[in-house]
């Protein structure tokens, strides 16, 4: 998210975010609280909202980089960096800082040492099962903030700059697949912590899970370098809606089939980033049902979702007990409904109290300029 003013908004992107966060906290819900299949197969493939803001980060970050870098002014990176950190940061130290300092918030489960989330590599080697795991995703998301800027200088440093990018972005999909089907046949085939190994060395690995984020790139780099090809493609948005849909419920099927499988380890990610990045084309095309439809309630959770994001897990774990306590177990209606509504209630605070004074700060001494403004219009839409 680069903004939070409401004006300009792209209601599709809306939609997406709203949809991604809402995955993610009922599949946690799932795998942390009920431990049942609560929500059917929507819990069960709720991971997937992950990949999704991954798609929306990495065009909303490609897009600015790549629209900065084509401008009289050009690229900055301190503006980069500076308008970022203050966006990811504040909300991420507060949370952290209660799962430091408040061993009851984190139900004293252990904690990976603290250097290794203030640098952002705790998804390394991340053990499953240890309290804030859900960061891991957010340190892939700070890495990628770190990377593509140099990445994107370099290419625009190369004679053929433009063949340089599609090819790093063809070998990043091909050498993603070939790292992940060679780390299940080693770490995962036939082994007896197969599951876990899976988690620790493939799911939380950074460059095994950056399909999503380099499908986001891959469309900015066609908006903003081959306009020609990018209006005939969004020219058809309802085509590239039904499309995405479709894909996406190919690869949801078949990750519901054999999630650890090796076929789809190796393929189920490509084909969700395929079908993310054609919702995305979806969203940003004029005439698709998607960017008109207005969802009731989808602009507000889209806004607040990355204070959800952080918030959400432990939320409904502590609220858990006590609903328990008094009768109603982690699958009531009443004990969910509670859950979800202090889940969004306790984002609701931290974007209130931590985020808009630092999106306030960031607006008067880092503001957008004419290039940035056309990207940052369409819709707050990166994960963090």
């Amino acid at each position: 998210m680069t903004d939070d003013r409401h004006s300009q908004r792209v209601h599709g992107l809306d939609t997406l975010r709203a949809l991604a966060i809402a995955l993610v906290v009922l599949h946690h819900y799932v795998l942390f609280v009920s431990r049942a299949d609560t929500f059917g197969w929507v819990g069960e493939i709720g991971w997937a909202g992950v990949d999704l803001f991954f798609a929306l980060s990495g065009y909303l970050i490609g897009n600015q980089i790549f629209a900065a870098m084509r401008s009289p002014a050009g690229f900055s990176l301190a503006h980069f960096y500076g308008r970022r950190l203050l966006r990811t940061l504040p909300n991420y130290y507060a949370v952290l800082a209660l799962y430091f300092l408040w061993p009851a918030f984190r139900n004293d489960l252990a904690l990976p040492p603290l250097w290794q989330f203030l640098t952002f590599t705790q998804n390394i080697n991340l053990e499953p099962g240890t309290a804030f795991s859900h960061a891991w995703s957010l340190c892939i998301e700070e890495q990628f903030y770190l990377l593509l800027p140099a990445a994107a200088l370099l290419a625009g440093a190369l004679r053929g700059s433009l063949r340089w990018a599609w090819a790093a972005i063809g070998f990043t999909f091909v050498a993603g697949m070939l790292a992940r089907g060679a780390l299940w046949q080693e770490l995962v085939d036939g082994r007896a912590l197969g599951l876990h190994h899976y988690y620790k060395y493939i799911y939380y690995s950074s460059f095994c899970r950056v399909d999503e984020l380099v499908a986001g790139v891959a469309l900015a780099l066609l908006k903003n370098y081959q306009g020609a090809a990018w209006r005939r493609l969004t020219a058809h948005g309802n085509l590239a809606l039904g499309a995405g849909a479709a894909i996406v419920a190919l690869a949801v099927a078949l990750f519901l089939a054999d999630r650890y499988g090796f076929a789809v380890t190796v393929a189920g990610y490509p084909l969700l980033a395929l079908g993310f990045g054609l919702l995305i084309v979806a969203a940003l095309s004029e005439r698709s049902v998607l960017r008109r439809a207005r969802i009731p309630g989808a602009e507000r959770l889209a806004l607040w979702s990355y204070a959800i994001y952080l918030t959400h897990k432990q939320v409904c774990i502590l609220v858990s007990g006590p609903m328990a306590a008094r009768g109603y177990g982690p699958e009531s209606p009443l004990a969910i409904g509670v859950s979800l509504a202090l889940s969004v209630l306790a984002g609701w605070l931290l974007y209130r109290l931590v985020e808009t004074p630092c999106m306030a700060l960031r607006r008067r001494y880092l503001p957008v300029d004419q290039v940035m403004a056309a990207p940052t219009s369409e819709t707050p839409t990166s994960p963090v």
